[in-house]
C-alpha cells in the first residue's frame, strides 16, 4: 500500500502546534508523528506514562519540540494543568485531536454499572473535559481545528460489542456538530472521524482476544469489502487534512474510514445468547 501521508506537503504544519490525546500508542502515536513529520510541534497525553516516552523521543528525532505528560482526561484538574502547560510551553494550541479513549467489548447484560460509566466517563465526558478547556483557548485567538476520533458504531446500526462506547462515542458526534455551529465565526471548525476495526496491538490483544472465536480476525477480515483492516497512517492522513487549509470550509461533519464494512456484515466479537 502506498503512503497515505506522502501526498501531504513536508512543511505543511509548519510553526503549529497540535495536541493529541491517548497520543502513545497506536492511533494516536501515529498522528503526533504524522504531525511531526509536517513541521508541527507536539503535545502528547496519555494514561500510562511508559507509552510516552518512546513516542516523545521520536518526535524530537525528527527536529520538532514535544511536550508529554502523564494525564487522564476524566479528572478535571488534571487536564486543566496539561492545557496550562501546553499554553506556557508553546504559547498556543492550533490543533486538537481528541483520541484518547477505550472500552472492552461484551453483551449489554454482562456490563456492570461501573463499568458503565467508566466507559462513558472516559470516552464522553474525559472528550468535553479537553475540549472545553482547549477551545477557549481557541475562541480567543479566533483560530483552531479539533477533530474528534470516534468509531463506526457510533451511528444508527448500533454497537453490538460496545453498548457502553456506542452509546459514548455517539454523544462525542452529536456534541462535535453542537460545538461546530457556535464556533465556526471564530474561525474554529470541529469534526468526527470515524474509523472502521484499524491494525493495532490494542485491538488484537483488548478486542480481538476477548473473543471465543479463535479466527476472529480472519472472519473479520473476510466482511469488509477493502479485504483488509485498516491502518494507522489512514487514520493519521485524515486527521492532518482536516485540520489542513484544504479543510477550512469542513465544519461539523463525520467522516467514515471504515473500508467500507458499515455497508456490509458485521461479525460480532462476542454471540447473542
Amino acid at each position: 500500500m502506498s503512503d497515505p501521508l506522502g501526498v501531504f506537503a513536508p512543511d505543511l504544519f509548519r510553526g503549529r502546534t497540535v495536541l493529541v490525546t491517548g497520543g502513545g500508542r497506536g492511533i494516536g502515536r501515529e498522528i503526533a508523528l504524522a504531525f511531526a513529520r509536517l513541521g508541527a510541534d507536539c503535545i502528547i497525553a496519555s494514561r500510562n506514562p511508559e507509552n510516552l516516552g518512546p513516542t516523545e523521543r521520536d518526535i524530537v528525532a525528527l527536529g520538532r519540540r514535544c511536550l508529554s505528560r502523564p494525564t487522564n482526561i476524566r479528572d478535571a484538574a488534571s487536564v486543566d494543568a496539561l492545557v496550562s502547560e501546553s499554553i506556557a510551553t508553546f504559547g498556543k494550541v492550533d490543533f486538537l485531536i481528541n483520541n484518547a479513549g477505550g472500552q472492552f467489548p461484551a453483551r449489554p447484560q454482562d456490563i456492570t454499572d461501573n463499568g458503565w460509566r467508566a466507559v462513558i466517563d472516559l470516552n464522553l465526558n474525559g472528550t468535553w473535559n479537553v475540549i472545553s478547556r482547549v477551545g477557549k483557548h481557541m475562541l480567543e485567538r479566533g483560530f483552531g481545528s479539533i477533530v474528534n476520533i470516534v468509531h463506526v458504531y457510533s451511528y444508527a446500526r448500533g454497537a453490538p460489542d460496545f453498548a457502553h462506547s456506542g452509546a459514548a462515542r455517539a454523544g462525542v458526534v452529536n456534541l462535535s456538530k453542537s460545538l461546530a455551529y457556535h464556533w465556526a465565526r471564530h474561525g474554529i471548525t470541529v469534526n468526527a472521524i470515524a474509523p472502521g476495526t484499524i491494525s493495532t496491538a490494542g485491538v488484537r490483544e483488548e478486542e480481538f482476544a476477548a473473543s471465543d472465536k479463535p479466527d476472529i480476525e480472519a472472519q473479520i477480515v473476510r466482511e469488509i469489502p477493502a479485504q483488509r483492516l485498516g491502518e494507522v497512517g489512514e487514520t493519521a492522513a485524515m486527521c492532518v487534512y482536516l485540520c489542513s487549509d484544504a479543510a477550512r470550509y469542513i465544519n461539523g461533519a463525520d467522516l467514515v474510514v471504515d473500508g467500507g464494512i458499515s455497508l456490509g456484515n458485521w461479525i460480532p466479537i462476542h454471540d447473542p445468547v
